[in-house]
């Protein structure tokens, strides 16, 4: 059964149509990677699937449960929300840390809150909170920043600051990490170390969902490749049938412009 199903999602801003009936599925342990040119609506659907924004049609079902139908889906509360996020975890293309936080601190502060909505969190807080910061150190040991935990992300590069935020999201163990071009503010040598943790994640058959600029990186690490134009899924399959052999002339063109395109060393 499929970890991730996806009907019929559509969304408008307005009177412009952002996402036209988009259907997909994604297995557990696949990365996904979305490509296309900006402004075809992939952050958007990125933005629909961790509930930053409500389609206007269509359903999100994640292992069988279903988490949004627009037929019967009214405007939840808040604490609704907030858990079905729980599902997702999403990295920004800007990091988005909080500045005031150390990275050990950005990493744990989700799960902190999370626990002290528990009833026992007050007779077990400090157990409790050791037990977060071992398990946030944890992540950022994995990330390769053991010795950058207690600085603040103003001292941090942006790549180490890409590494807390994947430390960050997988904090809170989703089913499916998301990620929104997650190199797209970084130099080519930093985007490298980033697209490494991608591909180590991938090895380890986390559930991923990336919408990514970086064709060889895609081609790569993919189980599965959607190619958007103008809101619509205009393509999809393995990655050897979308890079090798795309059905749609407007697949080529799009892939031309990345044709002799250096690979990153990752």
């Amino acid at each position: 059964m499929a970890i991730l199903e996806v009907e019929h999602i559509c969304k408008s801003f307005g009177d412009t149509e952002v996402l036209k009936d988009l259907s997909f599925s994604l297995e557990k342990g696949q990365a996904l990677s979305i490509i296309g040119s900006s402004g075809s609506g992939k952050t958007t659907l990125l933005r629909c699937l961790n509930f930053l924004e409500r389609p206007d049609k269509g359903i999100i079902r994640v292992n069988g449960e279903t988490l949004f139908d627009a037929e019967s889906t009214v405007s939840g509360q808040e604490a609704e929300i907030r858990k079905k996020r729980l599902h997702f975890g999403l990295v920004f293309q800007s990091f988005n840390l909080f500045p005031q936080y150390t990275a050990l601190k950005n990493v744990m502060l989700a799960k902190e809150l999370l626990a002290k909505e528990k009833k026992d969190y007050k007779a077990n807080k400090k157990a409790i909170h050791e037990e977060i910061e071992a398990e946030a150190a944890e992540l950022l040991r994995q990330m390769g920043l053991s010795d950058r935990m207690k600085n603040y992300p103003h001292q941090l590069s942006g790549g180490q600051c890409q590494r807390v935020a994947i430390a960050r999201a997988l904090a809170l163990s989703p089913d499916i990490l998301c990620f929104d071009e997650p190199t797209s503010a970084l130099d080519p040598e930093l985007t490298g170390e980033v697209l490494k943790v991608l591909k180590d994640l991938a090895q380890k058959r986390m559930t991923m969902v990336i919408v990514t600029h970086e064709m060889e990186f895609a081609k790569d690490v993919s189980d599965h490749v959607i190619f958007m134009d103008e809101g619509l899924i205009l393509e999809q399959g393995s990655p050897e049938q979308v890079f090798e052999h795309p059905k749609e002339e407007r697949t080529r063109q799009f892939l031309s412009r990345y044709t002799g395109q250096k690979n990153v060393d990752i």
